[in-house]
């Protein structure tokens, strides 16, 4: 739950990447409301297939605990998909085609991050389809959004794989990081004409080196930490995109959820 600031940022940057200065309110905040049962019910779903393993590794878990049956978290987050995906639909049939290919990789994800290597990739693409809808819930799809969206599958593919190491607290290969220079650079090509924009690259630059000092460090507890600040680092990211539509107020905004993602972190664990 921690993260939601970065799923709401998602939905900023892919309306405004679509809708320009003009974008208004309403859709924004639909769209981050839809996207918010998208991740929560993800996240519902994530506990109830990993019951088994949890049960064995992670016996704290609300499902071996007993405080939850496994049945009622399958059918409380599938249900937040379903609501999902129906109240993408009513944002008009591109959209809800959006929400529905969203809601496939969410269970896909679910279901076997734990067995295979592409899970990154499967992750990059969840977020890579917030964009997408965003900016279909308002309208045709120009190609801002879709290169937009090609850096943030990037950077969240890079944590992803990060994320992956945590069990271990250590990085195996750290190749696979280098993905993590493509959205920078989208970043800073995007905010060029904006002094803002600019800035704010700039502090997604150092939070990026910070967590890569973290992960290549090694020390115990350097992986988890370094994790949770490229998650908050998203909103930076997002923040960089929309100070370059001239909406310096928005961005704001959305630098701001970096720090409220930092902030609840520290009261509910970020992975």
């Amino acid at each position: 739950m921690s993260n939601l600031p970065t799923v709401w940022t998602n939905a900023l940057a892919g309306a405004v990447l679509a809708g320009g200065a003009a974008v208004a309110a309403g859709p924004v905040l639909a769209a981050a409301v839809i996207l918010s049962l998208f991740y929560v019910g993800g996240m519902w779903l994530n506990d109830a297939f990993d019951a088994e393993i949890d049960a064995a590794e992670r016996s704290a878990r609300p499902i071996p605990l007993g405080e939850i049956g496994r049945g009622t978290v399958f059918a409380v987050g599938g249900g937040l998909l379903a609501l999902g995906v129906l109240a993408g639909f009513a944002s008009g049939p591109a959209a809800g085609t959006a929400a529905l290919a969203l809601a496939g990789a969410v269970l896909l994800y679910d279901w076997v991050h734990k067995r295979t290597v592409l899970s990154p990739v499967i992750m990059g693409t969840t977020r890579f389809l917030c964009y997408l809808f965003a900016a279909l819930a308002l309208g045709p799809l120009p190609w801002p959004v879709l290169v937009g969206a090609l850096g943030l599958f990037a950077y969240v593919v890079g944590l992803t794989y990060a994320a992956k190491q945590e069990a271990y607290d250590r990085l195996d290969r750290a190749w696979p990081l280098a993905v993590l220079a493509l959205p920078l650079v989208i970043a800073v090509i995007f905010a060029s004409g904006s002094g803002l924009g600019l800035v704010v690259c700039a502090g997604l630059a150092a939070v990026m080196a910070a967590a890569l000092r973290l992960l290549f460090r090694r020390a115990k507890g350097d992986v988890p930490k370094a994790v949770v600040t490229l998650i908050a680092g998203i909103s930076l990211y997002d923040a960089a995109l929309v100070a370059s539509a001239g909406l310096p107020v928005l961005a704001l905004l959305a630098v701001a959820a970096f720090g409220l993602t930092l902030l609840l972190q520290r009261v509910v664990p970020g992975t």
